[in-house]
């Protein structure tokens, strides 16, 4: 409803009724606080909250979740299964029934793999842990030839990791034989250009190390009248 108000002319007055009275039967506020809420307060956390984004992920068959376009490793027993990753500004979580199973350093960039060697099968530790130089150190104790053949075997892939399953099969070999015939057999595989794991395993197979190696004859120089041979230059220089 509009009312005109003139000014002085009506006074309005607020009545709120009775008042309560004022008890106070327990103290104060801080004898309430020391009482009722400080027993129930617990320590503060340790750290700051941090804000974390979530998701869910199925684990792949190499045993890594995608996050942002990159790659983390998880246990490989986990291999295709659901799981819960938590993301934050620096760290990435990996959850599998709400207990952590993988924690790394958050990456920036792009198709980045980062893996905790403890989560890896057992075979592929192995594969890990040797490098082209520690193959070829350990073809030389067993003797020059062995480490030229290692090298080679390296050198004939187009990338020296593709090497490695030859290089390893041919360290368990040497399990199984003396140095002698191993070191044989790498010479025969190298006058033979035999570059492979197989090769060698059938050079010690057959006792074909045991044998001398026979070296390739040359090829005779097919005559043709456009060969002029060593003598026609033994003549020049008579002239």
């Amino acid at each position: 409803m509009r009312q005109v108000h003139r000014a002085g002319e009506k006074m309005f007055v607020d009545y709120a009724g009775q008042t309560v009275p004022v008890v106070d039967p327990d103290g104060c506020r801080r004898s309430l606080f020391e009482s009722l809420d400080r027993p129930a307060l617990k320590p503060l956390p340790a750290k700051r909250y941090e804000f974390a984004r979530w998701k869910k992920a199925t684990v792949n068959i190499d045993y890594h979740v995608a996050v942002e376009k990159n790659f983390y490793s998880v246990p490989h027993s986990l291999v295709r299964r659901k799981v819960d990753v938590r993301v934050t500004s620096g760290v990435v979580e990996v959850l599998h029934k709400g207990r952590r199973v993988a924690s790394h350093r958050r990456v920036e960039g792009k198709g980045i793999y980062v893996t905790d060697p403890d989560h890896m099968p057992r075979a592929h530790r192995k594969h890990l842990e040797w490098t082209p130089s520690r193959l070829i150190r350990w073809a030389g104790t067993v003797g020059p030839s062995m480490a030229e053949l290692v090298k080679a075997i390296l050198k004939s892939r187009p990338h020296p990791e593709q090497g490695y399953r030859s290089c390893l099969g041919i360290l368990r070999l040497a399990r199984h034989y003396p140095p002698e015939r191993m070191e044989a057999a790498a010479r025969r595989a190298l006058a033979f250009d035999a570059l492979s794991y197989r090769s060698v395993k059938s050079i010690l197979a057959k006792g074909l190390d045991q044998q001398p190696v026979e070296q390739r004859p040359e090829a005779p120089v097919a005559a043709h009248a456009n060969i002029r041979g060593a003598d026609y230059y033994r003549e020049a220089s008579t002239c």
